[in-house]
């Protein structure tokens, strides 16, 4: 039968919409996304890093000796705790108290402080008393001694210190040694502060 509508065939009719496009129009009206309306969640905040630890300060160490050879013993048991630390390739402060007086009393007390009587030498790591040649011995060859060093600043054994050679004193700037400067104010000389009995300081380049 032919087709009365005058429209082309397969047509829709005038007044009818596709069904298919109806549907479609009305599922995008209807359909919501889970957050239109609604404010969006904060998002998470990065977890804080965990803060760096503290670096430990360099250990100290502190040898006391003598240059005077008055006592051969002790001369050689200062050279060989000396010999031991640079083999270890650690920096020392040595405090020769045969060259300043102040640092004789210095030892004087910390011993005296541990109820142990004078002698040298004595070796002070991070503060704490080692002790003295037998005890850096007996460390030194049961391997210990590193140990005890562990923290300590690094030097190389054949460094030299420019300022002083070497010696750890330096003649004082104020009296050039001489123990005496002129006050003016008082129109004469007086005993220099700043330096020791010898007319020496210690070395600022390679001293703590």
């Amino acid at each position: 039968m032919d087709d009365v509508s005058g429209g082309a065939p397969g047509a829709c009719p005038k007044n009818k919409k596709p069904r298919h496009l109806a549907r479609s129009l009305t599922y995008h009206h209807h359909h919501h996304h889970p957050y239109q309306g609604r404010h969006l969640p904060p998002p998470t905040p990065p977890s804080p890093s965990p803060a760096p630890s503290p670096q430990r300060p360099p250990r100290s160490v502190v040898l006391y000796t003598t240059s005077l050879r008055g006592v051969r013993r002790t001369f050689a048991d200062c050279c060989a705790v000396r010999a031991a630390l640079r083999g270890l390739r650690v920096a020392v402060d040595e405090r020769d108290v045969s060259m300043d007086a102040a640092l004789r009393r210095e030892l004087q007390g910390i011993l005296a402080a541990r109820g142990r009587g004078f002698s040298l030498p004595q070796l002070l790591v991070g503060g704490a008393l080692v002790g003295g040649a037998e005890e850096v011995r007996r460390l030194h060859e049961s391997g210990e001694l590193r140990r005890v060093l562990e923290g300590a600043p690094g030097q190389d054994p054949a460094f030299v210190c420019g300022a002083c050679g070497g010696f750890r004193f330096v003649p004082c700037n104020a009296c050039d040694g001489s123990r005496k400067v002129f006050v003016e104010e008082e129109g004469r000389a007086r005993r220099c502060i700043e330096c020791n009995e010898n007319g020496l300081v210690r070395c600022l380049n390679c001293c703590s």
